[in-house]
């Protein structure tokens, strides 16, 4: 087998769509280890239970059209306007609405509508509209992206970088508790993520654009061209994703909090 240059491996990457959330263009080319809780059953499992969801940054929709019970009203929100179409799409089999929102925006939602609130790597969590629009008693479910995940490609591409300050554990209980919530559920993962070309990097790169912000092929290509190298001379790049799941609960009238 011919192995592919650098600069054709970058080219198939960088001309290649990356709408929506889905990762199969990834298949063959990189692999991730999957958090141990199983976030797709566990919304499964809930949606079955309620009357009216919600789901914050649902992408393309790909977890919310794999549930095979929706409730009767089920809703969700994005803001990239390529992943909206996407998620029309995808969620219309499923009966779900996509309501198009501005980044960092509130809510468009009335106070108390869903019983369940869900978000699968919000790009921020908004704790105080979240506990807004839940009902009493009702609840939010969350894998979010940890503290530091994925470092080892960002500083391959970036140099050494600081200790990172935001997406602690203890941050996002102690924001959930201001709001009013309690949490009654955190769990934690570290996970392997295996690169074996150079496309897949840069191809991640663009979609997972927190990763490097600046993400540019042209100006980190010197970059790029030594990760080539080193894959070629290891058989593959690891880095480490982190995870964490979160469940809290808006009590209600009477409760005694769990916080």
């Amino acid at each position: 087998m011919v192995e592919r240059s650098c600069a054709e491996l970058i080219a198939e990457a960088t001309a290649a769509p990356v709408d929506g959330w889905g990762f199969d263009w990834l298949d063959g080319r990189a692999t991730e280890e999957r958090p141990p809780w199983g976030y797709a059953r566990q919304v499964a499992d809930r949606m079955a239970t309620v009357a009216a969801a919600l789901d914050i940054d649902t992408g393309g929709g790909e977890v919310l059209a794999e549930v095979p019970q929706p409730p009767p009203l089920l809703l969700a929100t994005e803001a990239w306007p390529p992943n909206v179409a996407v998620a029309r799409r995808t969620l219309r089999r499923v009966g779900g609405r996509v309501v198009q929102v501005a980044p960092r925006s509130r809510l468009p939602f009335r106070d108390a509508g869903f019983d369940l609130v869900t978000s699968r790597h919000p790009v921020d969590t908004d704790w105080a509209e979240i506990a807004r629009v839940l009902r009493p008693g009702g609840r939010y479910l969350s894998q979010q992206i940890g503290a530091g995940t994925m470092r080892e490609l960002s500083e391959a591409v970036l140099g050494p970088l600081p200790p990172p300050a935001t997406r602690h554990t203890a941050q996002a209980v102690a924001a959930a508790r201001t709001a009013g919530l309690d949490v009654v559920r955190l769990e934690r993962a570290t996970l392997r993520a295996v690169f074996h070309d150079v496309g897949a990097v840069v191809w991640f790169l663009r979609k997972v654009v927190w990763t490097v912000p600046d993400f540019d092929v042209d100006r980190y290509r010197p970059q790029l061209e030594r990760l080539h190298a080193r894959i070629r001379a290891e058989g593959a790049f690891v880095a480490r994703s982190r995870r964490f799941l979160i469940e809290a609960v808006r009590p209600a009238p009477g409760d005694v909090g769990s916080a």
